[in-house]
């Protein structure tokens, strides 16, 4: 990650150089690195979040010098944030807002991941560390939407921690520990409320680790192959990938913005401008967005798992959607091994490529599936739905790696027109 040879202009660089080689570190990381001279704007996604996760954690600090964790003060502090502390309703609105920003670049860059297999050989622990960040992200986003104590922020506590209960042995046990007593209530808050100030941290340190892996092979690319000349496949990332990262951020902020000052309000739920009342449960509980997904795979299964015919039960429906939910981001750990292709990128694959746009039709539909009531027919096509993600993951991709007829690579980065047989 650092370049050896590089050496401040200052007197004062080189004399902290000597002693913590900390700029040679950085020019390494963002100045002489060598990228793949064909990365198009699906690369910015990376950078973005790095800078959504920074402007989270300091939104975040200063709303937690204003915040109070207890169930009779939450809301109430909330809304002192929002009309009595100078900019409180902007530090709200973009910490808020910048949560859903950050899942919609995560969600862009993991499929820009697929799409073009940057999970494969030698970039599995780079895929894998990817994943933990998400899975990182989700648990601090569902905590942190506990926090202001409106009622879609008890009765989503109450309904997401009582999925623990379905874990045999333990499962209640384990609820009751969440809890910290036998009801989502004070100790919650309280436990919620410290995890989510800690868990950015962790994040930034998966991060760390995250780009020390991506330095380690280099970047990915969209056609997939390797880097066989530096000097002339590659560019330094300054000034030219620089460059280009920052107009994605333009772009981005000006997109966040339109959220933060004209629609702030729009991703969110009317609900949670209610105080928490235990005794009124909404009409119909839905969490944040970017978990709709994954909350229409857990209530697709309505049906307990046994012997057809007879009283023997294996499993409740309730622990069997656990399980699929769950299950549904660990085969993410699992791709680099189920994707036996030697072929990276979807550009030279054919029959994946369409799939891959049938994977991501397929989530978009299970989230809407996940935000409307269970009725009518919607539980059957979250069912197929449900059946469908697993297949590709499970069936589809090692049925692809050994049959699908891919087209010829091109020779090289620099050279990227495939030639024609006899050329």
């Amino acid at each position: 990650m650092s370049s050896g040879n590089y050496q401040p202009s200052s007197k004062l660089g080189q004399w902290i150089e000597h002693r913590l080689p900390i700029f040679s570190l950085l020019e390494g990381t963002f100045g002489s690195y060598a990228t793949p001279k064909n990365l198009n704007y699906w690369w910015n996604f990376g950078s973005i979040a790095g800078i959504i996760l920074v402007l989270q954690i300091i939104t975040g600090v200063i709303l937690a010098m204003h915040y109070t964790p207890d169930t009779a003060l939450a809301f109430a502090s909330v809304e002192h944030i929002m009309r009595d502390v100078n900019y409180g309703w902007l530090m709200r609105y973009m910490h808020a807002n910048g949560a859903s920003m950050f899942f919609v670049v995560v969600y862009i860059h993991m499929f820009r991941g697929l799409y073009y297999g940057s999970y494969k050989n030698p970039r599995e622990i780079l895929w894998m560390l990817g994943v933990v960040i998400f899975l990182l992200m989700m648990a601090t986003a569902f905590m942190g939407y506990v926090l202001p104590w409106g009622q879609m922020s008890f009765w989503g506590a109450t309904v997401i921690t009582n999925l623990f209960s379905a874990i045999p042995f333990i499962g209640d046990s384990l609820v009751s520990w969440l809890w910290g007593g036998f009801a989502v209530d004070n100790p919650t808050l309280n436990r919620f409320f410290s995890l989510h100030y800690l868990l950015p941290f962790v994040i930034v340190g998966i991060v760390i680790l995250h780009i020390w892996a991506l330095h380690q092979h280099g970047s990915n690319n969209p056609l997939g192959i390797d880097v066989k000349d530096k000097k002339q496949d590659t560019v330094p990332f300054t000034p030219f990938y620089a460059a280009k990262d920052i107009f994605g951020l333009v772009a981005f902020f000006l997109v966040f913005a339109i959220f933060v000052y004209y629609n702030p309000d729009m991703l969110g739920h009317p609900d949670n401008y209610i105080p928490a009342n235990p005794m009124v449960t909404p009409e119909h509980i839905v969490p944040e967005w970017y978990y709709l997904p994954f909350y229409a795979i857990l209530r697709s299964i309505t049906f307990d798992i046994g012997i057809p015919g007879t009283d023997i039960t294996f499993m409740s429906a309730k622990l069997a959607g656990v399980i699929a939910m769950f299950g549904s981001i660990i085969v993410l750990f699992l791709l680099p091994w189920l994707d036996t292709s030697k072929v990276r990128s979807a550009q030279f694959r054919p029959i994946f490529k369409q799939l891959v746009y049938l994977v991501l039709l397929d989530m978009i539909i299970l989230g809407y599936v996940g935000s409307q009531p269970a009725e009518g027919m919607l539980p059957i096509v979250g069912l197929i739905g449900t059946i469908f993600y697993f297949a590709f993951f499970l069936v589809i991709l090692p049925w692809l790696g050994k049959n699908e007829k891919t087209l010829p690579l091109p020779e090289s980065i620099n050279n990227p027109v495939v030639k024609a047989k006899g050329e």
